[in-house]
């Protein structure tokens, strides 16, 4: 099949989205899927036939920083679709009426069009965005042959804000990479690595965890216990003042931007891996990374979409603002190895049901059921 993702966003960053696209291209085409990626402005040259059909201007969304498209030329992207005849184009949802509308409104009859629906608002501001949008996406959306969202809590999203129904495919995550991961030399010497991956914005958690910190500091129970935290962003300097303020320098590590190559590593050297989001998320891709990479216990924040990854395992999901219930169990599990080998065990196993090889399949079946319908079988 030649197959087109479609993303307004650029594929310049490594955000979920993108990750998402490029993990299930990748393995498209190790199959023998001619994949092409259709995007807003994009400079990256080491993926195959990107083609950007958009100059993008930077925005924040749910507290993200992302780029949309500029309005894109119609006629241009008609002619482009033409030329290339896509058997299938997948669209990540939800989507801007300026270049992926206009890519489903310029497809041609035979093309199957499948769209991904990724998000959950963090705000009401958020959410009262989206209900617009899906306003103005409504003659586009009546091109699309099949919907999947990433969770349940997406599915039921996309039904109520965009009047979809569709079936939950997860994001993929390539397991095999992430079980590459070895433990970090400088981190394996006797002590208890408290791991933190992701964006340092206020909705991610970050300083609710720096907080549950504080209060084992109090307790005199660092001693043996070191926390990473790596990512970047705006929180940052009022991250590095609570540490400096509360005399936590000798137990914090701030490590920057973590490249995806290096992400097994140090996941794999996390005795216990914490993504402490409060919302916005409608997945957890890291989470599912983390256990693929063999961390030794993953907590997570109380939210719809990290919750529907963690499989009903409530001992490892905390709400992140309660910082005696946090600390409480970050001390359960610092102090306790057993219980750490015990959530070890589980989690290996269940990140294979997202692995791509898993995914990647469910999503061949939704490609092939849609063509069939195309050619009225």
């Amino acid at each position: 099949m030649k197959i087109g993702f479609v993303l307004d966003d650029s594929l310049d960053k490594t955000d979920g989205v993108q990750q998402y696209v490029i993990t299930l291209g990748q393995w498209l085409r190790s199959h023998g899927h001619d994949v092409h990626y259709l995007v807003g402005h994009t400079e990256r040259t080491d993926l195959p036939n990107i083609h950007s059909l958009s100059r993008n201007v930077q925005v924040h969304f749910n507290q993200n920083r992302m780029s949309t498209p500029l309005p894109a030329r119609a006629k241009k992207i008609r002619q482009f679709l033409a030329d290339q005849q896509f058997d299938v184009l997948h669209v990540q949802m939800p989507y801007s009426p300026f270049m992926a509308a206009k890519v489903i409104l310029g497809a041609p009859v035979g093309t199957a069009i499948i769209g991904t629906f990724h998000i959950l608002p963090f705000s009401r501001i958020e959410s009262v965005a989206t209900r617009l949008l899906a306003a103005v996406l409504r003659r586009s959306r009546k091109r699309l042959d099949a919907v999947i969202s990433v969770s349940e809590p997406a599915a039921k999203f996309a039904r109520k804000r965009f009047k979809v129904k569709g079936t939950v495919v997860p994001n993929a995550v390539p397991v095999a990479h992430f079980q590459t991961g070895k433990k970090i030399r400088k981190y394996s010497d006797g002590k208890v690595n408290v791991v933190y991956l992701g964006r340092l914005v206020e909705r991610k958690g970050c300083m609710h965890l720096l907080e549950a910190i504080e209060q084992l500091h109090q307790k005199h129970m660092l001693h043996t216990v070191r926390v990473i935290i790596g990512g970047k962003g705006p929180l940052l300097p009022k991250l590095e003042k609570f540490v400096q303020d509360h005399r936590l320098g000798k137990h914090v590590q701030f490590i920057g931007f973590v490249p995806e190559q290096d992400k097994p590593d140090l996941l794999a050297s996390a005795d216990i891996a914490v993504m402490p989001s409060m919302g916005g998320e409608s997945f957890g891709i890291v989470l599912v990374e983390a256990m693929a990479a063999g961390a030794g216990v993953v907590i997570a924040g109380n939210n719809k979409g990290y919750r529907a990854v963690m499989n009903g395992h409530k001992d490892q999901i905390i709400n992140p603002t309660d910082t005696q219930a946090f600390a409480k169990m970050l001390k359960k599990f610092l102090f306790n190895a057993n219980a750490r080998k015990r959530a070890t065990k589980w989690q290996q196993t269940h990140a294979m049901d997202y692995d791509v090889q898993t995914v990647g399949k469910q999503l061949l079946t939704v490609y092939a059921e849609a063509l069939r319908k195309k050619a009225g079988l």
